[in-house]
């Protein structure tokens, strides 16, 4: 199927959703995508297509999300007098439904949560973390060298404790109003009575057959057709199982999922796998925690403070340093979409993600140097570095203020099954929310109608680099893995005011992501779904430069520049980003308009969402 027959059918399959739903309205671009000769889907989420998306205005509150079934049902508890928190916990439900690919109660997320009243801004951690019985050879194969990677994934070995309802469950007693009960009643409906399959979760599942099949029941009749085949989009799915889940949980709380059946048969899962048992046990959900970090935020163009996750995700870390090395060229000067933008910024990326490689994993086992990170001077430092004739190719990490140990370089693949949310709610209360089961439908391992993650192969396989110098993201037990998401709020420096709520997944790309809507929207002066438009494009550690295959920036002109600077060039059509994203548009009670105010008359809050995935963004009014 081409890319053009894709993006229509993904189109007509979101309209009617939409319709049958809520309605955001407004106006917006989107790329122009050709398709190519001999285009095949690229796991663990294969891209489904292009579908230009409106930019949404609402008056209330707004949520941005992954699928317009999720979207309804966080409008619909906001517009019940719901926290964002609250409808966070009901888009979670129902995207662990309709995107079971991405995220769910068996896996983990990352969130800010921002309280206006308190005038606070927190980092809720509800990754995953190593079983107790983890260790840091649990990768490594009888022949002495490092697991291929789906070996590693599929079956219960890469099953971490999953961390999203203790932190879901904590945030709410903080910040919920509604009764926590109430929020699962719209995943539960959903499951019960059914729900279209959307093009893209058969897309996905299609692009995970084989291996769906292979780990056998409950996954393989519930995802595939008798013949082995995916169920076809639009397919009605229904899910009693995680219905009686959820109800479970919606009576009993997170220990109803830590603790007791659920648990066992979780544990019984991952433990008795014929043939890649893991290290799971009740003590370990039993004993999870949470944790509430202080967010990591830096100064952008003076204007803008933008706050991220900090470790054990590198994501806020990583997005710091991009543009604090950017802040000391004319990025606006250069414009979007051409070479010396996707060289500058790429260059920026480089040296981001060289420190990344080397410092960033879970702060409570090893030292992370976050501040030097971020150090305005230290970044000042690192932008010397960059050439605008010729590219860095792969450059050394450098040594931040903080560093206490010589380090080794973390090689861990890090992939794009994830989801995002922006929510903020009629008391401007905001929620930034990543969350994940890891690769492709996580393990493949499914529990009572939901799957588990495969979170541990995000630590390095390898517990030393090849000169034996320890690697800070190596497995240990009680450990989270480093991870790559970055929920990310922007506030008005001067002010204190939210002006943005953005984020992404994409594995280890989400810093590009979610780097290049913030450049869009601060440096280029777009809107916010015109940032989230943006062709994708960026670089992590070495020479080459990847760019969106078909995208405004693929030209032969672009492409040959960046060689003649020294670029190795790489056209992908997987960079399938899902960003998503809510900024301040109307008028303040103050009289001051949003810093990313575009257009004040049509809304206080301007939303967009990403139109390589089948997320809206919508509102109350």
């Amino acid at each position: 199927m081409s890319l053009i027959t894709r993006r229509r059918a993904l189109h007509a399959t979101l309209s009617a959703l939409a319709a049958a739903t809520l309605v955001a309205c407004g106006g917006g671009s989107g790329l122009a995508l050709q398709p190519e000769p001999g285009e095949q889907y690229v796991p663990p989420e294969p891209p489904s297509g292009y579908t230009p998306k409106a930019i949404a205005y609402a008056n209330k509150d707004m949520v941005s999300a992954a699928n317009p079934l999720a979207v309804k049902a966080g409008v619909d508890i906001l517009a019940k007098g719901g926290s964002a928190v609250d409808a966070a916990i009901a888009v979670q439900m129902v995207l662990n439904l309709v995107e079971p690919q991405s995220s769910g109660i068996g896996g983990g997320a990352f969130m800010l949560h921002y309280d206006k009243g308190a005038s606070k801004l927190l980092a809720y951690d509800g990754r995953e973390t190593a079983p107790a019985k983890a260790t840091p050879d649990q990768f490594i194969g009888a022949d002495g060298k490092p697991l291929a990677f789906l070996n590693a994934v599929d079956g219960g070995l890469s099953v971490g404790t999953p961390g999203l309802l203790r932190m879901l469950e904590a945030a709410h007693k903080a910040h919920g109003k509604l009764p926590w009960k109430d929020l699962f009643e719209p995943a539960i409906q959903l499951s019960e009575n059914g729900f279209p399959i959307s093009q893209r979760m058969s897309v996905s599942i299609a692009g995970s057959a084989a291996r769906i099949k292979a780990q056998g029941e409950p996954g393989a009749s519930y995802f595939l057709n008798a013949d082995g085949t995916a169920k076809a989009t639009g397919t009605l799915l229904k899910n009693p199982e995680l219905a009686a889940t959820f109800r479970a949980i919606a009576a009993g709380g997170a220990d109803a999922f830590y603790k007791g059946a659920i648990a066992a048969d979780i544990v019984a899962k991952v433990t008795q796998h014929p043939t890649n048992p893991g290290r799971l046990s009740l003590d370990d959900l039993a004993g999870y925690t949470h944790k509430v970090r202080e967010p990591v935020c830096g100064v952008y163009r003076v204007q803008y403070r933008v706050c991220g996750m900090p470790a054990p995700s590198s994501g806020g870390i990583a997005v710091l340093q991009t543009l604090g090395i950017l802040q000391n060229f004319d990025v606006a000067a250069l414009k979007p979409n051409t070479l010396d933008s996707v060289h500058l910024v790429s260059e920026a990326y480089r040296l981001a993600y060289a420190d990344r490689a080397l410092y960033v994993a879970d702060p409570d086992f090893v030292n992370v140097p976050q501040d030097g990170l971020v150090n305005p001077a230290y970044l000042n430092s690192r932008a010397k570095l960059i050439r605008m004739d010729q590219t860095l190719g792969s450059p050394a990490a450098g040594t931040p203020p903080g560093v206490a140990v010589a380090l080794g370089k973390d090689t861990s693949p890090s992939l794009p099954s994830t989801s995002h949310m922006s929510i903020v709610d009629r008391n401007g209360n905001v929620v930034s929310m990543t969350t994940t089961i890891e690769n492709g439908f996580g393990s493949l391992q499914m529990v009572r109608g939901f799957l588990l993650n495969n979170q541990l192969t995000d630590f390095s396989f390898t517990a030393t680099d090849g000169a034996g110098k320890p690697i800070a993201n190596s497995v240990q037990a009680g450990k989270r893995p480093r991870s790559s998401m970055a929920p990310t709020v922007i506030f008005n420096a001067a002010t204190g005011d939210v002006e943005g709520v953005i984020g992404s997944p994409g594995g280890s790309a989400i810093i590009q992501y979610t780097a290049k809507s913030i450049i869009g929207l601060a440096d280029w002066g777009l809107n916010v779904q015109q940032a989230i438009n943006l062709p994708n494009f960026g670089a992590q550690t070495n020479a080459t430069t990847s760019l969106e295959k078909g995208s405004v920036i693929d030209t032969a002109a672009l492409r040959d520049g960046l060689k003649a600077r020294g670029h190795t060039v790489a056209q992908t059509d997987s960079f399938t980003s899902g960003l998503h994203g809510v900024v301040f548009n109307g008028v303040r009670a103050s009289g001051q308009t949003g810093l990313f105010a575009r257009n004040p008359a049509a809304g206080t809050y301007a939303g967009g969402a990403d139109p390589r995935r089948e997320g809206i963004a919508a509102g109350n009014n």
